[in-house]
C-alpha cells in the first residue's frame, strides 16, 4: 500500500509542476476580467506587437456609425411627420372663375397665392411686374419707338393747377433712357405724393424746365412716341409731335373694346391685357412708360398694319370722270 501511494505521488508531482509552469506562463488568462476586456487586451497586445491598431479602429468606427444611425432615425421620422403635416396644412382651394384678389380679401394672401399658382397667374410683386414689362437682356439705347410719361405737382390755390415735376422715357425694350426731376418755377402747394410719388427733396435740386424741354425734344425727333393720354404729357412739356408718329394706348380701339371703356385707365389695361398690376399706391413715371410700351409692342404688328391700311385708303385717288369731246358739246348747244 505504501509503495502504491508513493508511486501515485511520484506520478502526480511532475504533472502538477508542469501545470504550475503552464499557469505561470499564461498569467493574464487566470485574472478575473470580463470576456470583452480580456479579448480587447489580447488583441491590443497583438496589435502593439504588429505595430497596427486596426481592430480597435474598426470597433471604434462601428460604434460611431451605430450612434450616428440612432440619431438619424428619429430625425428622419420627424421630417416625415413635418412633411405630412405640411401637406395637410395646405388648404384645398378649387374656386372656379374667382378673382385671386377677392380670395385674398376674404381668405388671406396665402390662399390667393395658391390659386394664382394653380391657375398660372403672375403674382403682383415688383420683381414679377418688371420681368413682364422689361426685356431682361434688351438693348439699352435709343430705338425707333420710345414711350414717355410725366408726373405733375399742384400749384396755385388749393393746388388745382399743374406743373411738370418728372419726365421719364423708355426705349422699345422697356429700358429707361431718360429720367429727370424738374425744379419748380412756382411755389408748390400740393405735391400729390400719394399719386405722383413726388416729394420736396426730389425736385428741390431738379433740372431747369428749359433744359428738359430741349433734351426731350431731341429724343422725340423723328421717332414714334408711345404713351397713355400722351396729349397731356406733351401739353405740360409745351412740346408738339406729329400726329402720325403718336401711338396712344388710351385711344387704341381694340383696347377700348376689350375693357368696354371709352377712356380706359392704364392700370385697367395692364390688369386685363398684361395680367400685372401697376399704379398700386404711388405712381412711377418709369413704370407707367414701360407699361404703355409693353402694351404697344404686344399689338405692334396689328396696330401698324391698321394705320398703314388707313393711310393707303386716304391717299387713293378718286376715279377720273371721262371728258366729253369738244365737237359733241358744240352739237348739243346747236340742237338746243
Amino acid at each position: 500500500k505504501d509503495a502504491d501511494v508513493e508511486g501515485k505521488q511520484l506520478q502526480k508531482t511532475p504533472s502538477v509542476s508542469k501545470d504550475s509552469h503552464k499557469l505561470h506562463l499564461k498569467k493574464p488568462a487566470r485574472t478575473a476580467r470580463p470576456a470583452s476586456e480580456t479579448s480587447g487586451g489580447v488583441e491590443n497586445d497583438g496589435d502593439q506587437q504588429n505595430g497596427n491598431d486596426s481592430a480597435g479602429h474598426k470597433q471604434f468606427k462601428a460604434e460611431k456609425r451605430k450612434r450616428k444611425d440612432e440619431k438619424e432615425k428619429p430625425m428622419n421620422k420627424k421630417k416625415k411627420v413635418e412633411e405630412v403635416e405640411k401637406k395637410k396644412a395646405e388648404p384645398d382651394i378649387w374656386f372656379d372663375d374667382v378673382d385671386p384678389d377677392d380670395i385674398e380679401a376674404a381668405l388671406g394672401p396665402e390662399a390667393a397665392d395658391i390659386v394664382r399658382k394653380r391657375s398660372g397667374m403672375l403674382k403682383s410683386s415688383a420683381e414679377v411686374t418688371e420681368k413682364v414689362l422689361v426685356k431682361e437682356h434688351g438693348f439699352e439705347g435709343l430705338t425707333r419707338a420710345v414711350a414717355m410719361d410725366c408726373e405733375m405737382v399742384g400749384v396755385g390755390c388749393d393746388g388745382e393747377d399743374s406743373i411738370l415735376a418728372r419726365v421719364s422715357i423708355v426705349n422699345h425694350f422697356g429700358k429707361c433712357i431718360y429720367d429727370k426731376y424738374i425744379k419748380p418755377t412756382e411755389k408748390v402747394t400740393d405735391y400729390r405724393t400719394a399719386v405722383s410719388g413726388i416729394r420736396p427733396a426730389d425736385i428741390e435740386n431738379g433740372e431747369a424746365i428749359k433744359t428738359v424741354q430741349k433734351e426731350v425734344a431731341q429724343i422725340l425727333e423723328g421717332r414714334i412716341l408711345v404713351g397713355h393720354a400722351i396729349h397731356n404729357d406733351l401739353k405740360i412739356l409745351l412740346l408738339d409731335h406729329p400726329k402720325k408718329m403718336i401711338r396712344d394706348t388710351q385711344k387704341y380701339k381694340p383696347f377700348r373694346q376689350r375693357v368696354k371703356s371709352a377712356r380706359p385707365a392704364l392700370r385697367v389695361l395692364c390688369k386685363e391685357i398684361l395680367n400685372v398690376k401697376v399704379q398700386q399706391g404711388e405712381h412711377s413715371s418709369v413704370q407707367d412708360a414701360q407699361a404703355t410700351m409693353r402694351l404697344y409692342t404686344l399689338v405692334k404688328k396689328q396696330w401698324e398694319a391698321e394705320l398703314k391700311a388707313a393711310r393707303a385708303g386716304q391717299f387713293q385717288k378718286s376715279p377720273r370722270k371721262p371728258k366729253t369731246p369738244k365737237n359733241q358739246s358744240k352739237l348739243i348747244q346747236i340742237s338746243r
